[in-house]
């Protein structure tokens, strides 16, 4: 097994745990079902070995609005093709929008240090009131798509319970995407109405896309009407230059606030539909269903990261990525958002610090990349900032370095759940996460998820312990994609998942037990390394790399060489540092010593760019492909592209 520090960087005092969620449903389970379960472990092994009770239990904790029906779980032997819930009936904006006082605060938003807004309850349900009697008006009904090219603030959330109250499916990208980029997504589901923005922010810049919406809007099949958001003041402007263009408030002036109304629909019912990177080809359809989505949210908010009502949820996310699924979801538990666009260092790079200490955040959510980035500048927020009301921190859209598990409790709180989280947008959610009521040790991810039967396997489709291989799921699970669209027979599905291991779903991480019962990911198993027959992630050689002063990021792959694959790993560095023989020779000797000498690259590249996808991942694929002379198949996926040709040709890989 991984070989860990048996030392815990954090644990949680015994009135921490007495107090937590987890705790209160213990109990509930013990008394319902006769069961004497002692902690997380003994729940979780509770949960896949009777699903069908759980995920009961979980509906009970979040108070679902609608019909339960008499079947929690039928078909549960089959995967895909379980059905949780058949006889349901439910709507996911009516148990967002459940009531609450009209006055409290349900959305906060900052648009860098340009726009600073709060949204009451009442003042939400008002908004989606007049844009569902507007859609309504439009002509749309259950099964209509609805797209939106926003940026993460309120009139997005509002749009997007507006629509899903009527049956309508919500698709959303950020107004970053290109023209390609946009068109890839939404051209395959033929929206019936177009949101998007007049422009954004970012660090500090004004960023107009009138333009390119003139360049999308025409191709966009079967769309009635294209309703433009104000966020630069420029939106009747932008609206007049498009097909069946409309400004938000000529598109809203004809209604006033009106009790809503909700469609109650079967579990399964289409509520998102949201798209793979891309960077293979064009972006897969994942549609995600509207009771799976909000069991599994309920589940990992209120369970996992230990909210309770009148919290306050941030995550540092864009409209493009499915973190911006899970945090809208918070509405469902009574918590209040806190939305961000634009640079997260911008107007410097203590803003989202200084916005977590003023608006009290419970919950900070960000990525491991961001946490690295504020290591690397030196912050401490612990002795500029006043978290008190902070008591979890959330990682995810990639492995969080060990080094970046020891600065969060030396540099920003010492007292903090810390959990880093993983995931994706296939299930719109997490395999493994956090558990509240455990110690965290470094570079570990502490648990899988409650009703998630994660095991790694081998090659040969065993269970293995001590091992490195691949991250798998077992049994069914809720938040499971209904379908990709246009994927009439599911033959894109089952190959995305089951390809593999039959009746098991494989997600495609290359991971490992650790010996306290945590997971660590070492990178995506299609980035795995494989020099001299031995695989190794990617993750394991950044963890190191990284911790190198000199080093901003880096980037590996495996170039085919001499009948074999060795490692290239590409350094991009701190303005004025040089890649010489001194710098190479301390780079592989950290990794000699923190990994192994099988990690060891066997050549190091200097690169000004590192290509990433509009999410923020780093794709070791794409380079992969350059350095191979092999053609990139969705450059438009990539939020830096240009990036790649500082990878073509290079003399360095020649010998």
């Amino acid at each position: 097994m991984v070989a860990a520090s048996d030392e815990p960087l954090w644990k949680p005092s015994p009135e921490r745990i007495a107090a937590s969620a987890i705790t209160a449903f213990i109990h509930a389970v013990n008394d319902r079902h006769g069961t004497s379960l002692r902690d997380y472990r003994d729940l979780h092994a509770w949960s896949i070995a009777h699903p069908a009770d759980f995920w009961e239990r979980v509906w009970d904790l979040g108070e679902v609005i609608g019909e339960r029906g008499t079947v929690p779980l039928a078909d549960a032997d089959r995967m895909p093709g379980a059905r949780f819930f058949p006889e349901a009936r439910l709507n996911y904006a009516e148990n967002l929008l459940r009531p609450r006082d009209a006055g409290e605060i349900a959305l906060i938003f900052h648009g860098e240090d340009k726009v600073e807004r709060h949204m009451s309850f009442g003042e939400l349900t008002a908004l989606v009131s007049r844009l569902q009697q507007a859609l309504r008006a439009a002509g749309v009904g259950v099964g209509d798509r609805i797209a939106a090219t926003m940026p993460n603030m309120p009139e997005t959330i509002a749009i997007m319970l507006a629509a899903t109250s009527l049956g309508a499916i919500f698709s959303s990208c950020s107004p970053d995407f290109g023209e390609r980029g946009i068109l890839d997504r939404f051209g395959q589901i033929e929206p019936k109405v177009y949101f998007a923005c007049d422009g954004y922010w970012y660090a500090g810049k004004r960023v107009a896309i009138g333009d390119k919406l003139k360049a999308v809007v025409p191709h966009l099949p079967g769309t009635v009407k294209t309703v433009i958001i104000p966020y630069l003041g420029d939106a009747e402007a932008v609206a007049s230059a498009l097909p069946n263009g409309v400004a938000l408030d000529a598109f809203l002036a004809p209604y006033a606030p009106a009790p809503l109304t909700f469609e109650r629909l079967p579990f399964n019912h289409p509520v998102f539909i949201l798209f793979s990177s891309g960077t293979t080809g064009a972006p897969k359809c994942i549609v995600h269903g509207a009771g799976g989505t909000l069991l599994q949210h309920i589940k990992e908010h209120r369970l996992q990261c230990d909210l309770v009502p009148g919290d306050r949820l941030f995550y540092f996310t864009t409209c493009g990525w499915m973190m911006w699924n899970w945090l809208v979801s918070g509405l469902a538990s009574r918590l209040t958002l806190c939305l961000f666009d634009g640079s997260p260092f911008a107007p410097s790079p203590s803003a989202l610090f200084d916005y977590a200490q003023k608006e009290g955040f419970a919950l900070f959510g960000t990525s491991a990349k961001y946490i690295d980035s504020l290591r690397k500048e030196g912050l401490r927020p612990c002795e500029t900032h006043d978290l008190s009301k902070l008591k979890a921190l959330t990682s995810t859209g990639s492995p969080l370095a060990p080094a970046d598990f020891a600065y969060v409790y030396e540099a920003i709180k010492p007292d903090l759940h810390l959990a880093s989280i993983s995931g994706g947008t296939d299930i719109v959610s997490c395999f493994v996460l956090g558990d509240p009521t455990a110690p965290v040790y470094r570079g570990e991810i502490q648990a899988p998820g409650l009703g998630m039967a994660i095991e790694v396997w081998s090659d040969e489709g065993k269970p293995v312990v001590g091992e490195r291989g691949e991250l798998v799921c077992t049994r069914p699970f809720p938040c499971m994609p209904v379908m990709f669209w246009n994927d009439p027979e599911g033959v894109k599905y089952h190959a995305a998942y089951f390809e593999r291991f039959d009746n098991v779903w494989c997600h495609g991480d290359f991971a490992e037990w650790t010996h306290h019962g945590g997971i660590i990911i070492h990178g995506r198993s299609d980035a795995t390394l494989n020099p001299q027959g031995v695989r190794i992630g990617t993750a394991e050689i950044y963890a190191q790399a990284e911790q190198v002063p000199e080093i901003v990021e880096a980037i590996a792959i495996g170039q085919e060489w001499d009948n074999d694959v060795r490692v290239v790993l590409f350094v991009r560095l701190k303005a004025g540092a040089v890649l010489d023989a001194e710098l190479e020779k301390r780079i592989k000797t950290q990794i000699r010593v923190g990994a192994s000498p099988r990690h060891v690259p066997a050549k190091i590249v200097a690169v000004a760019d590192i290509p990433r996808t509009r999410s923020g991942k780093i794709t070791e694929l794409a380079v992969r492909d350059v350095v191979h002379n092999r053609p990139v198949k969705n450059t438009e996926a990539l939020a830096n592209p240009e990036a790649l040709d500082l990878y073509r040709d290079l003399p360095e890989l020649s010998a």
